[in-house]
């Protein structure tokens, strides 16, 4: 999932201004967090988890506020293997559920299920610099939680992504409503989250305006000054939405900016600098890696008309053929990426690569 999870340059700026008095809103004690998920950071270490089984989204400080003294990249061979012995248990009865970096520190923060189907319990692991793990408990934290409202009766995609924005959680997945995909803005320090609202757009590769898909991975970007989210969607659409738009109650049309390729699913989304230009990297189930150019995306006209046969369209992109089996990303450092790659019919391992 993200990913710059915590909103880029001149957003950040007003993030971090309101740090200490948000802190105030969080209270000492124990999370009842249900099932693994999403995850993203806020500011000064602020972890947000994404509980799709409790429909709920829960703040914990982590603490975790100094940068690693170990410094430079970061590689874990077999991670999955290594959790696996960490927690007791085998590498086939867990799932890692989302990676995110935490700024504050430069250390990888893993969501993990552990055991199988609904009753997977979940399990929150760091990562720092020189390779250590170590879970991370979750008793006597300061935490807040916001429970979300109208979740589906299936909680596998109540929540699909979510990412810290401008002091408020914005929250992609579906819901019971008849419009059932959303984004969900929740402020923060949190409060009873509201009505979410319900997005649609035109999917290419289907030839129609759809308002059911759920956004499956999506990143904050600023065009011409004002904030977006970027969201990819299966299949593969690029929709941009602007954030001033997103309000309770409120059905927006996205503007689909690039059709990437059907017959797959985004799996994780950042956005970074390289030569004084902005580049997105879109991970994808069938589709590789995609280092894909944004010079186009504040163009106002969006596509709307078939995209057939699995054509591509829009914001122009080249797949990292070097990249293979890429399930989780983030941005490690302003020149490297943090991976997650699954090994062709091995382990998982956790790799530092340059940014494209």
């Amino acid at each position: 999932m993200l990913r710059m999870r915590i909103v880029t340059t001149a957003l950040a700026a007003i993030v971090l201004a309101g740090v200490p008095a948000r802190a105030a809103a969080l209270s000492k004690g124990t999370p009842d967090w249900k099932s693994a998920g999403p995850l993203s950071f806020g500011p000064n270490g602020l972890l947000f988890l994404a509980d799709a089984r409790g429909a709920a989204i829960f703040a914990v400080d982590t603490g975790d506020r100094q940068a690693d003294s170990a410094g430079g990249t970061l590689k874990v061979e077999a991670i999955n293997e290594k959790i696996a012995s960490l927690l007791g248990t085998t590498a086939d009865q867990l799932m890692i559920a989302d990676m995110a970096v935490n700024p504050a520190s430069g250390k990888a923060y893993l969501t993990v299920a552990r055991g199988k189907g609904p009753d997977a319990a979940p399990v929150l692991v760091r990562v720092d610099r020189s390779g250590k793990l170590e879970m991370v408990a979750l008793e006597s934290v300061p935490f807040a939680k916001a429970t979300l409202p109208n979740p589906p009766k299936s909680a596998a995609q109540a929540i699909t992504d979510l990412a810290f924005v401008d002091g408020r959680v914005f929250v992609a997945g579906l819901s019971n409503e008849d419009f059932s995909s959303r984004l969900l803005s929740i402020p923060y320090p949190f409060a009873d989250a509201s009505e979410g609202t319900s997005v649609e757009i035109y999917h290419g590769a289907h030839g129609k305006f759809e308002t059911k898909a759920p956004v499956r991975t999506f990143v904050p970007y600023q065009i011409k000054g004002e904030p977006y989210l970027l969201a990819a969607y299966t299949c593969t659409p690029l929709v941009k939405f602007p954030v001033a738009q997103l309000k309770p109650g409120a059905h927006v049309k996205g503007t689909t900016v690039a059709e990437l390729g059907n017959r797959n699913n985004p799996l994780d989304l950042i956005v970074y600098q390289k030569g004084g230009k902005d580049y997105l990297l879109l991970a994808n189930s069938a589709r590789g890696v995609m280092k894909i150019e944004t010079d186009k995306v504040g163009v106002d006209e969006g596509i709307t008309a078939p995209v057939r046969g699995g054509g591509t369209k829009g914001m122009p992109y080249q797949t990292l053929s070097e990249l293979k089996g890429v399930t989780q990303l983030d941005e490690l450092d302003k020149d490297h990426a943090l991976i997650l790659v699954q090994t062709p019919g091995g382990p998982m391992n956790l790799e530092t690569i340059d940014l494209p």
